[in-house]
């Protein structure tokens, strides 16, 4: 199969031929229909994830079709349009059974514990806990950011904070996953301010229908907020970045809840944060990674009502040979929206 395999930390990925994958007894192989890239590839692909040994296949926002299914697999077959979230749960551990599927002690994470969608062709492991039918009619392109982005967003802000129709959302960097809180939020009835140092992507935000947009590299963005909001009760952080912790943090009113999305990374792995803060107003400081696959239905459910359009997400469909291209432009501030790869035959 052809696929682009990072072999030395920053180069350019490798475009060539690759063994096709081995289906597992629970799993099913997957020929690729779209696969996104994501910040967290960027991690991969700059070395600073330590799930990463090399050579590998990055990639873990996808969507495909059934190619071959295991022996044990009772739900799927050859031919079904399919989506996964990025974490494969095992479904079977007590982390699973109790519906922490994100928590699984034994979980597969394509694209990072194993070889990703980078590549024509995937398998997927532990088939009928994770996998859901891809709604008829919905494009590849945006189903690939149902495996990380859209829906990490989602359980962020329902499975984590609760957020609420009415209250103040502060989405602190705008990328594709701050995007989607942004939309998501704004879908749930909440007043959505969302904060950046990019004036092109604070903009794009409004045009959306973000409430408020402050430009971070002016001023206090902090004091900006709590002037606009009176302190927000939600605040997602979206880059992993300490700067952006502490402000989402010290943005929130009291008894507020933060929710930490950003992948902490690098030198950013271990921050220093307000605590005084967190004690004196008794915040609640959440993490969260992924989402999982049960809770599939109430996110489609919003999607397949009408009640969010989540196309603006999609700003570039590429070829896999551009793969490397969209992972070094995320060393500097990216421009507004997600890039996806669509072609996969160069």
């Amino acid at each position: 199969m052809r696929a682009a395999v990072l072999t030395a930390y920053r180069d350019p990925l490798e475009m060539g031929e690759a063994p096709d994958p081995v289906c597992p007894a629970d799993g099913v192989v997957l020929e690729v229909l779209a696969c996104g890239v994501c910040r967290s590839d960027w991690h991969a692909w700059t070395g600073t994830d330590p799930d990463i040994a090399l050579p590998h296949i990055p990639g873990h926002e996808y969507c495909g079709i059934v190619v071959e299914a295991g022996a044990e697999v009772t739900r799927w077959r050859p031919g079904d349009r399919v989506i996964a979230p990025f974490i494969l749960a095992c479904g079977r551990c007590p982390a699973c059974q109790a519906g922490h599927q994100t928590t699984c002690p034994s979980q597969v994470v394509p694209g990072f514990t194993g070889p990703g969608a980078f590549a024509e062709r995937l398998a997927v492991a532990h088939a009928d806990v994770n996998l859901t039918a891809l709604p008829a009619g919905m494009d590849p392109a945006l189903a690939a950011a149902l495996g990380c982005r859209v829906t990490t967003a989602w359980h962020a802000l329902t499975g984590r904070a609760a957020l609420q129709a009415g209250e103040w959302l502060a989405v602190w960097g705008t990328g594709g996953i701050g995007l989607s809180a942004m939309l998501l939020g704004r879908a749930l009835g909440a007043r959505v301010a969302v904060i950046d140092v990019v004036g092109e992507k604070l903009d794009h935000a409004q045009d959306l229908g973000a409430d408020a947009a402050i430009d971070a590299s002016h001023g206090d963005p902090v004091a900006h907020l709590q002037e606009i909001t009176g302190g927000a009760h939600v605040a997602v952080e979206a880059l992993g970045v300490e700067e952006t912790t502490r402000n989402a943090l010290l943005s929130l009113r009291k008894l507020g809840r933060m929710v930490q999305v950003g992948m902490p990374a690098g030198k950013h792995a271990e921050m220093t944060l307000p605590m005084d803060a967190v004690y004196s107003g008794q915040l609640a400081l959440y993490g969260t990674r992924g989402m999982p696959a049960h809770r599939y239905p109430s996110l489609m459910a919003l999607i397949e009502g009408g009640h969010v359009d989540l196309t603006p997400l999609i700003a570039r469909r590429v070829a896999l040979s551009d793969a490397s291209a969209e992972l070094a432009a995320f060393d500097a501030p990216a421009p507004p929206g997600v890039a996806v790869i669509t072609d996969f035959s160069r």
